[in-house]
């Protein structure tokens, strides 16, 4: 299951679990997981992206070692609601793991990026640390937001 419906994610895990969080970018992956009562969300593995399937492995083998049982990928959707190519590439990366057999939401993570670096900012974060750190504390932004919607539902 791929898709943007925050009720048919949780229908598929009525148990909940533990989620993997996932900033897709150009050049790396940021990663996040949260408990397996879905409260908080926290930053995990940066991943350098190579080639999709080095990719694709490194994150079978983080969703395996921490018993992932669903994954919510940031959809970089436009301030007007529209699509974008970066938005079709996401979807592509999602339908690449289809076969993972895990639920995949799809979650607007627009203003992500910026609510974190603003937060970086304000903790005098120097540019080096933020460049370090923004994928892996957006992917726990999106992944927090999600979960929070997820308990609500």
């Amino acid at each position: 299951m791929i898709g943007t419906s925050q009720h048919d994610f949780r229908s598929s895990l009525p148990d909940g679990g533990r989620l993997l969080g996932l900033d897709v970018g150009t050049k790396t992956i940021g990663t996040a997981l949260c408990d397996a009562g879905w409260s908080f969300a926290s930053p995990a593995l940066l991943i350098r992206r190579t080639k999709f399937q080095k990719d694709k492995a490194a994150l079978t083998a983080l969703i395996a070692a921490q018993a992932v049982r669903g994954l919510v990928i940031g959809l970089p959707i436009n301030l007007d609601g529209s699509e974008s190519p970066r938005s079709q590439s996401t979807r592509a990366f999602a339908q690449n793991l289809k076969d993972l057999a895990l639920p995949i939401l799809l979650w607007d993570e627009r203003w992500s990026t910026v609510a974190v670096e603003r937060t970086m900012i304000e903790q005098d974060m120097s540019r080096a640390k933020r460049a370090e750190r923004i994928d892996n504390l957006a992917a726990a932004h999106i992944l927090q937001a999600a979960i929070d919607a997820l308990v609500a539902v």
